[in-house]
Parts: structure tokens; C-alpha cells; sequence
């Protein structure tokens, strides 16, 4: 869907993005990450042209972006921020109408794209529509802010730093809610993240930069497993990355046959959520939700971590 192909972009004297190539595939998510500084969220913007590359070459589903209008190539693809810039005197309704009244769609359409957003974001229309942005929750309003990046059927969505000001509980949901979204709509992300937990937990590969430059470009898995030496190394951690690597395992892999007592843990739970739920129960073993008799054990989780 996306092909970033040599691109470079210079400030001055300053080198921001130096020779970046890499490829998303269409309905997946690509997840930049990297410290301030390390070039992601300039990659990101010139992919909407928000900022022209230097040299390079960047193609969404096949067309060279430098060959259409700006404005005409941002309106096809979405685009949600920190902070989710809503329009402080709209209401949520016209906020998420923005790109389609741009568009020029008709008023019966944007009204059922409106309601049709809201519910896919569990935001009652009879209840929110007409709200303003400072009568929402922060929750709410990265949320708003989301559906107004999707509101013109985008192909292409971009976020930057979309969940950084929202505290930790309610940035996990976000994060839950986004992965539900993108696999519900098949619309091909492309995220700017500091945070290498959020990496892995969204991302379907992962693009690691330091320094301008793209240091690793691979799955999750593989850059726990196999990070490369030096930044992405140092970025990932050490003793702890068997673990990590653990909440990319389902409980529903290493299951076996046989029963156990307590509440049941959901097959599509990952390893590292039971391994924090058998450590919790003080127990060695639990019932695995399902019509057959299944069971998780500590021993079991232990010895994936150990392979992986």
C-alpha cells in the first residue's frame, strides 16, 4: 500500500531522515518508533506531504504522491494527532464532518457516515453528536479525533503520538479499540510511537530509527528475538525480552488437554496475561475457556519463554 523508496530529507545542514526504504502492506500496521529526534515522525508527514521529501521517491497503492495535488492527496488519507486537534467551537458531529463537507459529499451522506462513526466508537449519537469537544473525557476525545481521521473512507491512516496524553488505563483501551478498528475496516496505519511496548503490542511490523536512519524493519517477534546490534538492541532490553515475547503467544498455543480449578482464561489471552494470572491465583494451572477440556500451566508458559 505504502513504498518509501530512498528518501531523504534535509533541514539546512541538518540530515532529518537519511535514505529510508521500506514497504507496509496494504490492511496492516506499521508502527515508527524511536526517540525524539530520530527522524519517525518527518518520515510520517512526508508520506501525506506535510513535508517534502528532499530525494526519494514515496508511493501510496502504486502512485507516486509527488505527481498529485497536496491538498488532494491529504483529503484521501487520514491523518489523528496527540491531542486529536478538534475544533473547540464545532460539535463532535461537525468535527467528524470535516473532510467529507470538504469533499463536497451531501448532507444525508455525511449524516450517516457521522452516526455510523459514532457507533463504531461506542459514542451514542442521541448523546454525542451534538456535544462539544471540552464535554468529553480524554478517552472520548481520541476517539473523535480517530473517527474524523476515517470519516472520507480512507485507505491510509496516519497517527502520530495518537494516545500520548491519555493516562495508562485509558491509553490501553484506545490501544485494544484501534487494533479492533483497523481489523474490522482493513485500513493500512501507519504510527509514530516513543514507546516500544506500544510498538509491539500494535504493530504488525515495526520501524525502528535512530539518527534519521532506519535501523531494523521486521515483526514484533522477530525484533525481540533477533534485534539488531547496538540501538535497537539497547531500545528492546535484555534479560526481560523472553517475557516480552510472551504477550505475542496466545494462551491457545501452548494449551493442553486435561482440566484445572478456577475461572477460565480466554484462549485469545496472551501468555503474559496468564502468567500474571496464574502468579496472582498462586496456582500452577487453569481451566482454558472452551467446549473442551482444556488447561494452561505455569510450566508450560515457562518453557515457551525459554524457547523464544
Amino acid at each position: 500500500m505504502i513504498d518509501v523508496e530512498g528518501v531523504t530529507r534535509r533541514f539546512g545542514a541538518v540530515t532529518a531522515v537519511d535514505d529510508v526504504s521500506l514497504t507496509v502492506e496494504r490492511g496492516t500496521i506499521a508502527v515508527l518508533v524511536g526517540t525524539s529526534g530520530s527522524g519517525k515522525s518527518t518520515l510520517l508527514r512526508m508520506i501525506n506531504r506535510l513535508i517534502e521529501p528532499s530525494t526519494g521517491t514515496i508511493r501510496v497503492d502504486g502512485r507516486d504522491t509527488a505527481t498529485l495535488p497536496g491538498e488532494a492527496l491529504r483529503r484521501g488519507i487520514g491523518y489523528a494527532i496527540q491531542g486529536h486537534g478538534l475544533f473547540p467551537h464545532w460539535t463532535v458531529a461537525r468535527n467528524i464532518a470535516t473532510v467529507p463537507m470538504l469533499q463536497g459529499w451531501d448532507k444525508p451522506r455525511i449524516d450517516r457516515r457521522v452516526e455510523d462513526l459514532l457507533v463504531l466508537f461506542d459514542l451514542d449519537p442521541a448523546i454525542f453528536a451534538a456535544k462539544f469537544p471540552h464535554q468529553l473525557s480524554g478517552g472520548q476525545q481520541q476517539r473523535v479525533g480517530v473517527a474524523r481521521a476515517l470519516a472520507a473512507e480512507p485507505a491510509v491512516l496516519l497517527m502520530d503520538e495518537p494516545f500520548g496524553a491519555l493516562d495508562p488505563i485509558i491509553r490501553a483501551k484506545a490501544q485494544e479499540d484501534l487494533i479492533a478498528i483497523q481489523r474490522r475496516l482493513g485500513i493500512t496505519i501507519v504510527l509514530v510511537t516513543h514507546d516500544m511496548e506500544e510498538a509491539i503490542q500494535l504493530g504488525d511490523r515495526i520501524a525502528v530509527m535512530d539518527g534519521g536512519r532506519l535501523q531494523q524493519y521486521a515483526t514484533p517477534a522477530e525484533i525481540l528475538a533477533h534485534p539488531a546490534p547496538g540501538f535497537v538492541e539497547r531500545l528492546v532490553g535484555g534479560s526481560d525480552r523472553p517475557f516480552r515475547l510472551l504477550s505475542l503467544a496466545r494462551v491457545e498455543d501452548a494449551a493442553e488437554t486435561g482440566t484445572a480449578q478456577g475461572d477460565a482464561i480466554a484462549p485469545t489471552a496472551s501468555l503474559r496475561d496468564a502468567l500474571a494470572a496464574l502468579l496472582w491465583r498462586g496456582t500452577d494451572s487453569l481451566p482454558v475457556a472452551g467446549t473442551a477440556p482444556r488447561h494452561i500451566t505455569l510450566k508450560a508458559i515457562l518453557g515457551q519463554a525459554g524457547r523464544r
